[in-house]
């Protein structure tokens, strides 16, 4: 056996040590060079550039701009607001403006600067305008109108980007369809790809980690990413792409692909439907394909992250045809190296295509993608068995040599809406997905205080094959002063899983001390030879009908639906094909909600909806083992308010979700549904730009995660295992207001994350501890060539601190070490 010294980063001897030794270095000079350049560069500028800015009050600009050319007048535009300014050559030659003065908006300073010119305004986001003529020969010239892309049209149309456009401003409630946060009576956070993008957020769980109801994790013995949100588990299984079950990558999801991530926190059974998998009572998670916009893209991006991992990614978007009906996204994402973590080495290929037609009546959309990750020398996760061990250094690794991780995956959907009548809209989506896994998983168990344990190999081949579909129809009618908006529809989604399993030996270790050993032999297995056979098929079949009645301009609406829904699930023999179980159950799971909206700022809602799961088998321990029960119902009541002051939101709510759980009486030894983990909270959500230049995304969460009814006086009362009983997060972006107009546009970023002491197991005698992590970063905007050019660096982790970020599922999930990100991305 070869000893592993990981403080060094690799195995002892060889080239591969130097290496190791060499990437940590160049990367912790980069973390440090990230952190301290933004205050030498404020330490250089000029005092005068600052006292420039001081008049400036936030939202306005002061603008003494005279009459000249239209080119120089953008030019001082541009070095007045910071705002970059692209313009065709030949649209401003020989054209003069009119000016600007006094204290405006940018907006409306660029507006009369454009007075009369024939030219208009577009808006790409906040950093950056086009300037286009839209006037037809020997059409009447007016001034000109801003305009802004608005996307597509119809009822599936994305909310648009709130105030500093981290956040939308609603977003898909599954068979409500794409809902203003203000109109409905659940709590719903939408995060745009300006956000992915500009924290260079890589997965999923790196973007809702600028939520204070969602915390992350891995899987149960593979690098799968997990969330807990409001205190219960969702695991990849159960999170939708474009409101479809089943089609999303079940272990980990690249961010790059996708315009918005959108998080709906609560029950949600009558929303989307049970979850394949029976997870997700806390809160749902839906995926927004990116798709062709109404500017066109080609976007170019380098990256860097700690140790040594190096990417690139290509972004093109087009449309075509009259009014642009029919439009093309393709993205293609690489991503390959060793990451902070002490020889853990991660890739990422990705590539994506998405066609979509836009006519007056229909809209139909494509979406195909095919996704590659592969970790090899993955940290896992540390089973416990009596004792909590501290955490190792924040980039140690604990694994061993042999293992891995391939995961591929294969996805897509087509969905088409078609306007019957102006007030009656029919839809239907069908996807499909093909999945591969193949890994070798190292799982310790630490049994000493000292880190002594032990570890065993156990290697997964596993093929899913999934189809989800979905149909329904959206009408509004008024009956007299009462507007109806009816949803009525269907959902099918049938999933087949083969696996197989090899066990190895088990080995002695210490957490603090690894040592490599080789492959360990085989103990037991089945189906690994050949293609893995099938142990289970899933179908999930439901109807739904709701109506939603508002009165008073919208100001007071009430929703109330139904949905059927039936669970199949059918076990197989590995060995001989044999069907051994036969899971057949229905249940009605229903959804009230109201929304007051007393003032044009303020709503105040309430809901009561269901989540709903596949019922548990009684375990070989008890006396009925091999029952099956009937699915789990769980229930949410929830009541809050929202204020929207244009600029900024935030949100309030009071919520209990309750859901029931199996236990063994000690008497009897007969298995029943009769626990339940009911999960009490108070949540706070801020976001939005309050002043010109400062956006904000941030939040705390209160749980009282209880467990009742447990038939154990050890277990009652006590708190749910992996559920912190606070989280808060904080997240701010300033754009520096005083850097003189010769320099390019620099931003600011910083991130706070706190989560509570969690208990690992049900007896609560084991516990981590409460956490605190802090990022910063900044990014800079150029125009190079007249093309606008972002460089962005991060530090997460900066003060390197070893934790044990989550105890979901009753293992510990170490957090990531300092991490430095460097990107740079130009627009063509």
């Amino acid at each position: 056996m070869a000893a592993v010294d990981r403080r060094n980063g690799g195995r002892r001897g060889g080239t591969e040590l130097s290496t190791k030794r060499r990437a940590p270095w160049l990367g912790r000079l980069l973390a440090t060079t990230v952190l301290i350049a933004p205050g030498l560069l404020l330490s250089g500028l000029p005092v005068a550039a600052q006292q420039t800015q001081q008049g400036q009050q936030a939202g306005t600009v002061t603008f003494a701009i005279v009459p000249q050319s239209l080119d120089g007048a953008l030019a001082a535009f541009s070095a007045a607001t910071r705002i970059q300014v692209l313009t065709p050559g030949e649209a401003t030659r020989g054209v003069s403006s009119p000016g600007a003065s006094g204290r405006l908006s940018a907006r409306d300073g660029l507006n009369r600067l454009l007075s009369g010119t024939g030219l208009v305004a577009r808006f790409l986001n906040n950093e950056t305008v086009t300037v286009e003529r839209v006037a037809a020969q020997g059409a009447v010239q007016l001034d000109p109108v801003q305009v802004e892309a608005t996307g597509a049209s119809g009822p599936s149309a994305l909310p648009q980007a709130y105030a500093g456009g981290q956040v939308a401003r609603g977003g898909r409630l599954g068979a409500l369809g794409n809902r203003d946060v203000m109109d409905v009576p659940f709590s719903v956070t939408a995060y745009t790809a300006e956000t992915v993008r500009n924290q260079q957020a890589e997965t999923i769980g790196d973007v809702l980690a600028n939520d204070p109801a969602v915390r992350a994790s891995l899987g149960y013995g593979n690098f799968a990413e997990a969330f807990v949100i409001r205190g219960f588990p969702l695991y990849g299984e159960d999170i939708a792409i474009d409101g479809l079950y089943g089609i999303a990558p079940r272990q980990v999801s690249a961010a790059d692909m996708y315009e918005r991530v959108e998080l709906l926190k609560g029950a949600n059974a009558f929303l989307n439907g049970a979850a394949p998998s029976g997870t997700g009572i806390g809160g749902g998670i839906n995926l927004v394909p990116k798709r062709a916009d109404d500017e066109p893209l080609t976007r170019l991006t380098a990256n860097y992250a700690m140790d040594s991992r190096f990417g690139g990614a290509v972004d093109f978007g087009r449309r075509f045809g009259e009014g642009g009906m029919f439009g093309v996204r393709a993205n293609l994402v690489a991503r390959d190296g060793e990451t902070a973590v002490d020889g853990e080495k991660r890739s990422l290929l990705l590539g994506t295509l998405a066609l979509d037609y836009r006519g007056d009546r229909a809209r139909v959309t494509l979406d195909l993608a095919s996704q590659r990750q592969r970790v090899e020398d993955g940290r896992p996760v540390i089973y416990v068995t009596n004792v909590v061990p501290s955490a190792p250094s924040a980039s140690r690794n604990y694994t061993q040599p042999w293992s891995y991780s391939d995961m591929r995956d294969t996805f897509g959907q087509i969905r088409a809406e078609y306007d019957i009548l102006p007030n009656v809209t029919v839809h239907g989506a069908l996807g499909l997905r093909h999945t591969r896994e193949d890994g070798d998983y190292v799982s310790p168990t630490v049994t000493g205080v000292n880190g002594a344990g032990t570890s065993r190999r156990l290697t997964v081949p596993r093929q899913d094959f999934a189809s989800s579909g979905q149909f329904g129809l959206r009408a509004e009618q008024s009956t007299g002063p009462v507007l109806h908006r009816i949803d009525v529809g269907a959902s099918l989604m049938r999933t087949a899983n083969h696996n197989g399993f090899e066990f190895g030996t088990t080995s002695a270790m210490n957490l603090y001390n690894i040592v490599a050993i080789a492959r360990p032999v085989t103990t037991s297995s089945a189906g690994v030879i050949g293609d893995p056979p099938k142990v289970g098929e899933t179908d999930l079949k439901s109807f739904y009908a709701s109506d939603t009645l508002s009165i008073l301009d919208d100001r007071v609406s009430l929703t109330a639906g139904l949905r059927q829904q039936n669970l199949h699930v059918k076990g197989y023999n590995r060995a001989n094909g044999v069907r051994t179980t036969n899971y057949d159950e229905s249940a009605l799971t229903p959804v009230v909600g109201l929304v007051v909206k007393p003032l044009k700022e303020l709503s105040l809602y309430a809901n009561r909806i269901e989540g709903l799961a596949q019922g548990p088998t009684a375990p070989t321990t008890a006396l009925n083992s091999g029952e099956i029960f009937e699915p789990y119902k769980s229930v949410q009541y929830e009541v809050g308010g929202k204020l929207d002051f244009g600029r900024f939101s935030a949100s309030l709510a009071l919520f209990q979700t309750s859901q029931p759980s199996g236990v063994t009486d000690p008497v009897t030894r007969l298995y029943g549904v009769s626990g339940k983990q009911r999960n009490r909270g108070v949540e706070l959500m801020l976001y939005g730009e309050p002043v010109e230049g400062v956006r904000l995304i941030g939040g705390a969460t209160f749980i009282d995660p209880e467990l009742t009814n447990t038939g154990s006086a050890a277990t009652e009362g006590n708190d749910a295992v992996g559920a912190p009983r606070h989280q808060f997060n904080a997240n701010v972006e300033w754009d520096l207001p005083f850097l003189p107009a010769s320099l390019p546009k620099v931003t600011l970023t910083g991130r706070m994350i706190h989560t509570g002491a969690q208990y690992v197991n049900v007896a609560n005698t084991l516990k981590i501890p409460s956490w605190t992590r802090f990022d910063l970063g900044a990014r800079m905007t150029a125009d190079i060539q007249n093309r606008p050019v972002t460089f962005r660096a991060a530090v997460e982790n900066v003060a390197d601190k070893a934790y044990w970020a989550s105890a979901n599922g009753g293992y510990l999930t170490q957090g990531n070490p300092l991490t430095a990100k460097l990107s740079m991305s130009v627009d063509f």
